[in-house]
């Protein structure tokens, strides 16, 4: 696998465990997850779950739904809406997050009353579906715990801007929990922001400005609270959808660096690359493979360390289809 030695050990991350390949569906079937949530599994350290099985549903179990009003929702078996399992797994997310602490995403299950990311179904007292409004009470209970943990279903990670930004969010989430490990200070903070410019940029030209005059006086700041300011806004601003032309003002901003170290004729083929990929004729990585070729034969110390370069494995084929 070709990671860079900033990305051992992998990510750990959460995933239904029906998702996982382990049958236990309230009917006892597992639940094949799709081609994109298979390979991340290769790229990540995937710890599975099953809250219903975690608070002792067991298999087969009556099936659960959610009911009740937006701001008072339980979850309840189908049958009878006697069996309340709403505490339980509430109380499940709380020892998942206690027990790994340096969980840095959670694949959900879409749909499900305890795992689904968003439009989980939600009835009335009578059994009627009511709305498409909800989400399930083990992952918005996550949710609550850590706003900052990355959560994606295995539906919406078909698409691939959402699945871009929850890749992207996962493997800084991952370097952060290092970063606070080995000890925050201010230098470590500003080193830290230095290597992701390029790719806040990618997601968000203001908060790319924002976070610099953010650490302009890191120095005389309480370090834990411009910590937890900066982190807060870091994985807000990449959890906004990349563009092509978002992509595009960042390549020929490092394209920039090459300006004298490269002939005439291959800069204006960089440039023609990078207006083909702007233009929707050619993937990300055909001029990402030529600007880290240019790099390789003409180093240049801080491109080097961007994390726009390699966000994430190549294995996991993000931008050959972005």
């Amino acid at each position: 696998m070709n990671l860079s030695p900033d990305y051992q050990p992998l990510p750990i991350v959460g995933i239904g465990s029906c998702l996982a390949g382990n049958p236990v569906r309230y009917d006892g079937q597992t639940k094949a997850a799709n081609g994109h949530v298979q390979r991340m599994l290769e790229c990540f350290d995937a710890r599975p779950f099953c809250p219903e099985m975690a608070i002792g549903l067991g298999v087969p179990r009556p099936p659960i739904q959610i009911v009740g009003e937006p701001d008072a929702l339980r979850v309840v078996d189908v049958a009878t809406g006697e069996l309340d399992v709403t505490v339980p797994l509430q109380e499940f997310a709380h020892q998942v997050i206690e027990q790994t602490p340096r969980l840095s995403g959670y694949i959900l299950v879409k749909g499900s009353p305890s795992c689904g990311f968003d439009r989980v179904k939600r009835y009335n007292n009578k059994g009627n579906v009511v709305a498409h409004d909800s989400q399930g009470m083990f992952a918005s209970t996550l949710a609550a715990l850590d706003p900052l943990l990355p959560l994606e279903d295995d539906g919406r990670l078909n698409d691939p801007g959402l699945r871009e930004s929850f890749v992207t969010r996962v493997y800084v989430y991952h370097q952060w929990h290092k970063l606070c490990a080995d000890g925050l200070s201010a230098s470590s903070l500003i080193a830290f922001y230095s290597r992701y410019k390029y790719l806040v940029m990618a997601h968000h030209v203001p908060s790319y400005k924002s976070l610099g005059k953010l650490l302009a006086n890191a120095g005389k700041e309480n370090i834990d609270a411009l910590a937890t300011e900066f982190i807060a806004s870091l994985m807000t601003a990449l959890s906004m959808r990349t563009s092509r032309r978002s992509h595009a003002n960042v390549l020929f901003h490092l394209a920039g660096y090459l300006r004298k170290h490269i002939a005439p004729a291959e800069r204006q083929r960089l440039s023609a690359l990078i207006d083909q990929y702007r233009l929707s004729a050619i993937p990300l990585i055909v001029p990402i493979t030529l600007l880290k070729h240019h790099f390789a034969n003409h180093p240049n110390e801080y491109i080097a360390q961007q994390v726009f370069l390699n966000p994430y494995p190549d294995e996991l084929q993000i931008r050959n289809v972005t």
